[in-house]
């Protein structure tokens, strides 16, 4: 039994709360730059694999939505407002979404709407296994009859990846030519099934234009030869008896032909169809994923047919589609504010975004301004509202005072971010927080600053680089995030939050963490979802990783970026990451493999929950060499701190991997860097003391300094062997008989919050139900 020494009372010496709190984080990548060419703008997400279905969950789109995300720039204002996929309500979709890091340009929107989205529909049995060559290899009526059998998420994903010579044998113009006409062929007989594999040969061909698409794709230009077959194969297939059929499997099949009117860069051939969708959706849609997905496709070739000359010239000659549109906005007006209302306020977008059109701005001012009056600019209109005034000043700006836009962003802020409070050198907008939730926004984030300042050894900010002001907006659920956030501060909104640190060597810079209050709440203080993950990714711009976004991610440290967020998020908190350590029990990956993540690698439990157990495990067995890579970071020398952990190579795997069988047996309770007070008993602020042992019916006694100002203390054990009951008391020793506060459930994973502690000393104790060892006591404030 380890001796009770006299109770402390002397007093010590205050612990400085230090450091500026500064920056903000940025977007994923840079955003994809609008072409010169006549094709439209790439607008959507990066084809770092093959694209992913949406889903049709509504405004707060689940697990996908609330991830925390990547660090980004701001989206350009040119591609942003483009039409909003299904499952999302406001301007991220295909339009507001980053390039991937690598240098893989943007794709186009309809790819990333629509791919995928496959395997809900059955049909035929289809192959699986699949190769390059299986493709590459054939020719005529072998490659049209193999495309027909494939499945298409397992053999026609991979290939959106291809280039140069290999991109070239399989998406030639004689090989697409060939599946044109195998589509014109089997639209001719189509049955309202995909039974055929025409949805496979369409989805082919987007492959195809999607890869010819790209810079230096290896695949030369298509002619009007192609052109001309792909509308006459279409024109039949939008012809075809079974239009009108309202299943899945029609829309699955339609809506893909849709897609390639666009990819093809035929949508001036194909208003009247268009036309056609609109006035042909009813609710009874709404019961099929597909029928939806068919109409929303609509406007994304509406959308990119601006940039198009025989689109403009053609709906110049028939201007009857921005009636449709306006008609359209105005009779489904009640889809806004719900699951679906993207197919409403899309249809207003796009009538807006065609003002842009100067032989057409006569006609579309009065019914954009119509459509302003007939929505709202906040409630459940508002995402009408809102992508209209956008387009309008996007493409009209001289005409402001008639929409009433000028100054769009700055109206938008104060009609959905009206309260502001001032935290030291933050600034914290909110939709409706109240004073009390908004000063404990405020003291978490004073709090978390000293607890990320002990961690990493912050000696002071990154001299030279201003990201000392910080504006946090919070809105009150995802829907208000994802309507106001990307005009406001031009944020892709698919995600739980973003930050961006914009330019540290601007004076002005100003940092911005953009958020939302999530129901149901997960822990975090006023219910802002990622509120502590977005603040580290501030603070690791301020005094650990010198530049901008860019110069940041030049080397593989998505591992420490996102990791670290997610570790600081957990650990601050005192939070349990259950899914990290359900992930752990798995062993998917190495700690060398996780030391290359990017964000070209769109993985988000890699990133999160794996980028947190590699960046926990390098904290509590090899600290030195994350103090050794900061100490690059700080001065810009990428290459160097990279360096310190990729030399490491495979040395820590077999380490890392025992560890992982530790995490998820002890259920991931973290332990944080060694207590540095030299007295055994002393714990301190976010520090632990490991291989606490005692025999059975003893008492193994801790103690703890707070200073004024702590909100909480929170105190746990894990590891080891045995079952240790954890005590906790003000004033006097703590033990089974006194004590204010405990945590008694067998085994040694234990834990204690105490709310609005005093300062003084405070007293911990470990008593030995049975005998225990190798346990770690952790504080944490």
């Amino acid at each position: 039994m380890r001796n009770r020494s006299p109770l402390p009372r002397f007093a010590a010496a205050t612990v400085a709360a230090a450091g500026l709190v500064v920056g903000l984080l940025a977007n994923t990548a840079s955003a994809a730059q609008h072409p010169a060419s006549p094709r439209p703008a790439a607008v959507a997400q990066a084809a770092k694999h093959a694209p992913q279905a949406p889903s049709l969950t509504g405004a707060d789109t689940g697990a996908a939505s609330d991830a925390a995300a990547d660090r980004t720039t701001p989206v350009p204002a040119t591609l942003r407002g483009a039409p909003v996929k299904l499952g999302s309500t406001a301007g991220s979709g295909a339009g507001a979404t980053s390039s991937s890091t690598t240098g893989a340009t943007a794709q186009h929107p309809a790819i990333q709407s629509e791919a995928a989205a496959h395997a809900a529909v059955a049909r035929k049995a289809a192959v699986t296994s699949c190769t390059t060559a299986d493709f590459s290899g054939r020719s005529g009526a072998a490659l049209v009859s193999f495309i027909e059998s494939v499945d298409p998420t397992a053999c026609i994903n991979p290939l959106f990846s291809l280039s140069g010579t290999t991109a070239n044998a399989v998406f030639n113009e004689t090989n697409m030519l060939t599946v044109a006409n195998a589509v014109a062929k089997s639209a001719s007989s189509y049955t309202g099934t995909d039974s055929t594999g025409l949805y496979e040969l369409m989805y082919f061909m987007q492959a195809g234009y999607y890869v010819q698409y790209q810079p230096n794709s290896g695949v030369p230009a298509y002619d009007a030869t192609l052109s001309n077959a792909v509308v006459s194969g279409l024109t039949t297939l939008f012809n075809t008896p079974h239009f009108g059929d309202v299943t899945d499997a029609n829309g699955q099949v339609l809506g893909e032909a849709v897609v390639i009117t666009d990819s093809a860069q035929v949508q001036g051939s194909f208003l009247n169809v268009y036309k056609k969708i609109l006035n042909a959706y009813t609710s009874a849609w709404d019961a099929s994923y597909y029928m939806d997905g068919f109409l929303n496709n609509v406007y994304t070739p509406l959308w990119n047919g601006n940039w198009n000359a025989a689109f403009v010239t053609a709906v110049t000659n028939d201007s009857s589609i921005v009636d449709t549109l306006n008609s359209f906005a105005r009779n489904h007006s009640a889809l806004l504010g719900g699951s679906n209302d993207a197919l409403d306020s899309n249809a207003g977008n796009d009538l807006a975004r065609m003002v842009g059109i100067t032989a057409l701005q006569t006609k579309i001012r009065p019914l954009a301004k119509g459509l302003l009056g007939f929505s709202s600019i906040t409630g459940t209109t508002a995402n009408l509202w809102v992508h209209v005034a956008y387009q309008a000043d996007q493409y009209d700006a001289s005409q402001c005072s008639y929409y009433g836009t000028c100054n769009l962003a700055s109206e938008l802020t104060a009609a959905s971010l009206p309260n502001t409070y001032a935290c030291d050198n933050r600034t914290i907008k909110s939709q409706s927080l109240s004073a009390s939730d908004q000063a404990a926004v405020c003291q978490s984030l004073r709090n978390e600053v000293p607890f990320f300042e002990n961690l990493d050894k912050v000696t002071g900010p990154i001299p030279g680089e201003y990201e000392s002001n910080d504006v946090i907006a919070i809105w009150d659920s995802p829907f208000e995030y994802e309507v106001y956030s990307w005009v406001i501060y031009g944020n892709d909104t698919d995600n739980g939050g973003e930050t961006l640190t914009g330019d540290p060597t601007d004076p002005n810079n100003v940092v911005v963490s953009v958020e939302y209050i999530k129901s149901p709440d997960d822990g975090f203080v006023a219910g802002v979802w990622n509120l502590n993950h977005e603040y580290t990714h501030v603070m690791q711009s301020i005094y650990d990783m010198k530049g901008d976004f860019g110069t940041q991610i030049t080397v593989p440290d998505v591992w420490w970026i996102e990791g670290q967020a997610e570790y600081v998020s957990y650990s601050y908190r005192g939070v349990t990451d259950t899914e990290a350590v359900a992930e752990a029990a798995k062993h998917t990956y190495k700690l060398s493999q996780l030391f290359q993540n990017t964000y070209a690698i769109d993985d988000t439990t890699r990133t999160y929950p794996w980028g947190y157990l590699a960046v926990r495990y390098m904290f509590e067995r090899h600290p030195a060499d994350i103090y050794t890579m900061l100490a690059d970071f700080r001065t810009g020398n990428y290459t160097g701190g990279y360096a310190v952990y990729n030399n490491i190579g495979t040395a820590y795997d077999a380490d890392f991997d025992s560890w992982l069988t530790a995490v998820a047996a002890g259920g991931g309770t973290t332990t944080l860097p060694a207590c540095s007070d030299p007295n055994p008993q002393a714990m301190g602020q976010n520090c632990s003391r490991a291989n606490q042992a005692e025999s059975a019916g003893n008492t193994d006694y801790l103690w703890i300094y707070l200073p004024a100002g702590t909100s909480s203390l929170t105190v746990s054990t894990a590891g080891g062997t045995g079952n240790a009951a954890l005590y906790y008391d003000p004033d006097n020793w703590a033990g089974p008989s006194t004590y204010t506060a405990s945590s008694t459930g067998s085994g040694t994973t234990q834990k204690i919050t105490v709310s609005n502690a005093a300062a003084g000393y405070r007293y911990i104790s470990l008593y030995a139900v049975t005998a225990f060892s190798g346990v770690t006591v952790s504080t944490q404030y």
